[in-house]
């Protein structure tokens, strides 16, 4: 690990002034900043620590809904009764993430803002557009069992790591930040996390130093929820694919649905086309291969990763049978 210099943040507008400098980072957690830095795959040379800070609140808001601050850790936000309650796919999905030892660390902004796994980004020696601006995709024409089957592009397929993001990403999630100057603005979900491009290395819509103070969801939308993760073992692992899903069906048919998914794209997945097909269509299979094949409209395998497509279809069966099950 490289030498740096440290600080502790008094306030969010002085750690977005401070990290607003060339070469400066936050840190809260750490679960996945300190194992780059580690690995130098980031080097910075100034971290603002910002766990002092008062952004560990879970509070409700006029509206219905729930105000998360960004330093609240992972595992008490999936504790907390209120989640559990009226998020259930949000508190699911939490604890499918990581360990508990990690998610006793891990905050709602630092969650947000991982990394990818792919491991050409995690090997120096290795090509990657997203670590090396113009280096290339070492991926594209290698192991690439674990990367994206939807909006990659020739520069890169790696995937968004996090269960959360997918949760909040059907909850219709927006993040709050504050910049630089003090001035503060908030962020869809939708628009947060941005597909690589031709500028994999630029993946969120965070402007130089802006800094995420919390995440607020609307009201709980009517439905049955539920996440579901699929991964090569049974727990300490990311998503080859997962499913986070809302549906409301009454009489045999579905007056509303959403759908994110994880692990087969450089965001969380949402597809309005796929939400459309089955919204006041019957419950069963017919409806649901509708669904399907909305969503996997523009689907590109890269030979290793090709059975995402048929175990996404699968997952997502098992998840709408659940929910529309009377």
């Amino acid at each position: 690990m490289r030498s740096f210099t440290y600080e502790r943040a008094s306030s969010p507008a002085q750690a977005a002034a401070a990290a607003a400098m060339p070469g400066a980072r936050l840190i809260a957690g750490g679960t996945n900043l300190l194992d780059l830095m580690k690995l130098q795959v980031e080097t910075p040379a100034h971290l603002i620590d910002v766990n002092r800070l008062d952004l560990a609140r879970i509070e409700d808001t006029p509206e219905g809904g729930l105000r998360i601050g960004a330093m609240v850790r992972n595992s008490d936000l999936a504790a907390d009764d209120r989640v559990r309650t009226r998020y259930g796919v949000l508190s699911r999905a939490l604890l499918a993430g990581a360990s508990a030892q990690l998610r006793n660390k891990a905050t709602t902004g630092g969650n947000l803002l991982q990394r990818t796994r792919c491991t050409y980004f995690y090997d120096i020696t290795m090509p990657c557009n997203k670590r090396v601006p113009g280096s290339g995709c070492a991926a594209l024409g290698g192991i690439n069992r674990a990367h994206a089957i939807l909006g990659g592009s020739d520069q890169c397929i790696a995937t968004h790591p996090s269960d959360m993001a997918v949760a909040m990403r059907v909850l219709d999630a927006s993040i709050e930040t504050i910049d630089a100057d003090g001035k503060t603005r908030t962020i869809p979900i939708a628009d947060f996390h941005r597909l690589p491009g031709d500028t994999p290395h630029i993946e969120s819509a965070l402007r130089a130093g802006e800094t995420i103070t919390a995440v607020t969801l609307p009201p709980p939308p009517p439905g049955r929820q539920i996440y579901r993760k699929v991964r090569d073992r049974a727990s300490y692992a990311f998503a080859l694919v997962s499913v986070a899903a809302v549906v409301d069906a009454t009489d045999g048919r579905i007056r509303s649905v959403r759908i994110a998914c994880g692990g087969i794209a450089p965001k969380p997945w949402r597809s309005e086309r796929a939400e459309a097909a089955m919204t006041d269509a019957p419950v069963g299979k017919a409806t649901f291969d509708a669904a399907a094949d909305s969503l996997f409209e523009g689907a590109r395998g890269y030979g290793d990763n090709d059975f995402k497509i048929p175990l996404v279809r699968r997952t997502l069966h098992a998840v709408l049978t659940d929910l529309t099950r009377a």
